[in-house]
């Protein structure tokens, strides 16, 4: 078995420093409510010690003792009301501030991260992880302060009333700790476990729902309940063993604190028939035995909470201090409005160090032309488009704007100043008209309808319940592939940036509207760099110079005529989308 791992534990505490006046309150307040609970029970003994016999009852004392006992039971549940509110609002800052944290890194992870990890895993550490520390974390709080207080007092009261009873109850409480502690040790593994598999869990039913037409259209259904049980069977035997470990601790630590309250009542007794105790102060005694033992009770299921909860935070943790994308240089240089001449010198690229994907690359675009890139599915086609947006550094090699190396520019200035059209379509929740802008929000209403027009969605738009005002879901909600395709573009004609990437932009739109979009598209890439990925070499005929890559590799290059003429790769790939 695993130790219980503690790696999280300085990073957690670094981010409670800042709460220390909120904590020493509860802290204040936790001691204040143990005083005041812990003298409650010498209240109660001195009103049982004035019942001397039948009919020798001291009413008047008694009554004094209830209207103490009273006040100070009311002062108790006041400090425990307020330090509760402090650690509630502790707790749930630093869980916020977590989140935040984790939200905000992920925004500046670079994409090889987030491609190595499922989204639903990702989900999984941001939300359920963060609940399940913040569990942990409002117990730690909460019972802790209160029970390690508890246990301070009660030794120092018992003290004051007989040496020999509480050596015997500070002798044999310990043994609780260690059977918490054994205990602890082993749940760890399990709440790690259990707190993957959730992960996994998430990841899978995130897909699985994301993708339920590919799983109908495939029928897929039989296996993914099959991956589905299997995954949720590993959940369920990481949970079982979780919670049957951790449920060991109450009864154990229990049986113990039952040892104690005997051996304080046979002992007790027979100090109180010799005359060495009142039975009040055994009565109080008894008491404090009780609520001796119970912080010992309560620590241990907060131990076990607090493996659970330091888990979790490792897994948050592990995605809030992942080593973010290489920050722009402190003198990058800022690319506004340039020419389009992109160059590409013995550029090499892999995403895993084993497989080699571009190697040795270059091409050289002049402003203004119009770049196709074709070839099978695999050889580097939408690679090359992430490197030249700078989704990816280059392994070696460099790819430059206008001269500069793109390495030396920063991201944001680099990425406005392409315009990308991909074949999957990114639309948020939101009115059409903020879809559309979202490059230029103070584009005028003109400015908008003149490149849906110009994209041919105009058409589609107008006859929405609303208009361009008509609200829509996440990624498009109703819209079909092609309409949601044609926002995309439209989104892109109203910014008109210097250059241009068309991915399959147009693989989701009927002929005879593509044939109208190819022809906005002339109108719209004069004059600006354009690179265009396509598996349709009917779109790409007019492109000024066409690239055939396969394996990472340029095999061919020149416009459509040339490659027809050569009768090499490119000549058989035409040749297969259109006969003789």
């Amino acid at each position: 078995m695993k130790k219980v791992n503690l790696s999280a534990l300085p990073s957690i505490l670094s981010r409670l420093r800042k709460y220390t006046p909120m904590i020493l309150l509860s802290l204040c307040l936790a001691m204040v409510q143990v005083a005041a609970t812990l003298y409650v029970p010498i209240l109660v003994g001195e009103a049982i010690d004035n019942i001397t016999a039948a009919g020798q009852v001291n009413f008047p004392a008694i009554l004094e003792r209830l209207i103490r006992i009273a006040l100070f039971t009311g002062a108790a549940a006041f400090a425990q009301w307020l330090m509760n509110l402090c650690n509630n609002r502790v707790t749930y800052r630093v869980v916020q501030d977590l989140r935040r944290d984790a939200f905000r890194r992920i925004q500046i992870l670079p994409l090889s991260y987030l491609d190595r990890h499922p989204i639903g895993d990702l989900v999984s550490r941001v939300i359920a992880d963060a609940d399940q520390f913040a569990d942990g974390l409002l117990m730690g709080f909460t019972q802790l302060f209160t029970g390690i207080i508890t246990i301070a007092g009660t030794i120092g009261f018992m003290l004051s009333i007989n040496l020999s009873i509480t050596v015997i109850v500070v002798l044999i409480t310990p043994l609780s700790l260690f059977v918490a502690a054994f205990i602890a040790k082993r749940t760890h593994t399990f709440f790690l476990a259990q707190s993957e598999a959730r992960g996994e869990q998430t990841a899978l039913i995130d897909e699985m729902v994301g993708g339920q037409k590919v799983v109908r259209a495939f029928g897929m259904e039989e296996e993914v309940q099959t991956r589905f049980d299997a995954v949720n069977e590993k959940l369920r035997c990481a949970s079982l063993k979780a919670i049957f470990f951790s449920s060991l601790t109450n009864p154990c630590t229990r049986f113990v604190n039952a040892m104690v309250y005997a051996a304080v009542g046979i002992v007790g007794a027979f100090i109180a028939i010799g005359g060495g105790l009142s039975v009040g102060q055994l009565s109080c005694f008894l008491s404090y035995a009780n609520q001796y033992t119970k912080p010992f009770n309560e620590i241990s299921g907060v131990v076990t909470e607090l493996q659970n909860a330091l888990t979790c935070a490792e897994r948050v943790l592990d995605l809030i201090e992942a080593e973010p994308q290489r920050p722009d240089a402190s003198d990058a240089l800022v690319l506004t409005r340039p020419d389009g001449n992109v160059e590409l010198q013995n550029v090499s690229f892999s995403y895993t160090s084993d497989r080699p994907l571009i190697e040795g690359l270059s091409v050289s675009v002049k402003p203004g032309q119009r770049v196709a890139i074709v070839g099978p599915t695999g050889c580097g086609k939408t690679t090359l488009i992430n490197l030249l947006m700078r989704f990816y550094d280059v392994d070696d090699g460099s790819i430059s704007v206008d001269g500069q190396d793109i390495r030396s520019l920063t991201r944001s200035s680099l990425r406005q100043s392409y315009g990308m059209v991909l074949q999957e379509t990114w639309l948020k929740s939101g009115t059409i008209r903020d879809n559309i802008t979202m490059g230029r929000p103070d584009a005028t209403d003109e400015e908008i309808i003149a490149a849906a027009k110009a994209s041919h969605a105009h058409s589609f738009i107008r006859r929405l319940p609303d208009g361009y005002d008509t609200v829509i879901g996440e990624d498009g909600g109703s819209l079909s592939q092609g309409q949601k395709q044609l926002l995309c573009i439209t989104r892109v004609m109203l910014c008109l940036p210097p250059m241009l990437i068309l991915d399959e932009a147009t693989s989701s739109i009927d002929t005879r509207t593509e044939q109208k979009i190819q022809a906005a598209f002339a109108t719209l890439t004069a004059g600006h760099t354009s690179f265009i990925v396509a598996h349709r070499l009917s779109t790409i005929r007019e492109a000024d110079i066409i690239l055939v890559m396969k394996d990472g590799h340029i095999i061919e290059q020149g416009n459509h005529t040339e490659l027809l003429a050569k009768e090499g790769f490119y000549y058989t790939l035409y040749r297969s989308q259109f006969a003789q």
